[in-house]
C-alpha cells in the first residue's frame, strides 16, 4: 500500500472510533505531530492526568515558578515514553531546533525550555503538557485507518486546546457532521 505518500496526516486529529481495541485509545482525540514515511507520532489532547499539573513537574525538574506563572494541566499524551514531556502550542513560540513547527498554527517543543517560559508567564499563548506520546510504526496508522479504529478530522486551536477536555471527543466528531450518539449506542455501553 503506497497510499501514506497521498494521505499526510501531520496537524491532523485522530478521532477514536468506540470499538478502539487498545483501551489506552478508548474515545482519545489525538493531534498528529509528525506523519511521514518512517511512521507517526501523536499526542492525546483529551486525556487530562488526575491530580498533575504544572507547578509538580516544574517542583520535580527545580524550575522555580514566578508570579506570574502559569498553571496548566498534565495530559497523558500517549503509551509511549511517559516519563518524557511534550509541550503542544500555538505557534506564536519557537525554539529554534527545539520546536517541531507543525504548520502555521501549531507548534511542539520537548525541552525544558518552553517549562521554564512557562513558569515564568511567559511562551506561547495556547499550551497541553502532555506525558508520553503516540506512535505508530511506517503503514501501521494508515491500516488502523482503513480498518475503521480512528476517523480523521481537521484540527482548530479552539478545539485542540479547549478547557473542557472531556468533550473534545464528541467536539471533534461534530466537526464531521457525525453525532457521538449514533456511533456510542453501537458501542455497546453498559
Amino acid at each position: 500500500m503506497n497510499d501514506s505518500e497521498s494521505m499526510d496526516l501531520t496537524g491532523k486529529l485522530l478521532i477514536a472510533m468506540p470499538r478502539m481495541g487498545d483501551p489506552r485509545f478508548a474515545h482519545s482525540v489525538v493531534f498528529v505531530c509528525a506523519h511521514t514515511a518512517d511512521g507517526t507520532l501523536g499526542l492525546i489532547v483529551n486525556k487530562p492526568a488526575p491530580d498533575l499539573r504544572l507547578d509538580d513537574l516544574l517542583e520535580q525538574l527545580n524550575i522555580s515558578k514566578g508570579p506570574a506563572g502559569r498553571d496548566i494541566r498534565v495530559h497523558f499524551g500517549g503509551p509511549v515514553e511517559h516519563g518524557r514531556g511534550f509541550v503542544l502550542h500555538s505557534a506564536d513560540y519557537s525554539v529554534s531546533e527545539a520546536t517541531l513547527d507543525i504548520d502555521d498554527r501549531f507548534g511542539m517543543t520537548a525541552t525544558q525550555d518552553i517549562l521554564v517560559a512557562l513558569a515564568e508567564g511567559q511562551g506561547p499563548s495556547s499550551a497541553l503538557l502532555m506525558l508520553g506520546y503516540a506512535g505508530w510504526a511506517a503503514g501501521q496508522l494508515e491500516a488502523e485507518i482503513l480498518e475503521n479504529g480512528w476517523l480523521v478530522a481537521d484540527a482548530t486551536p479552539e478545539l485542540v486546546f479547549a478547557a473542557d477536555s472531556a468533550a473534545k471527543w464528541a467536539g471533534a466528531l461534530k466537526t464531521l457532521g457525525v453525532d457521538p450518539m449514533s456511533l456510542s449506542a453501537s458501542a455497546g455501553r453498559a
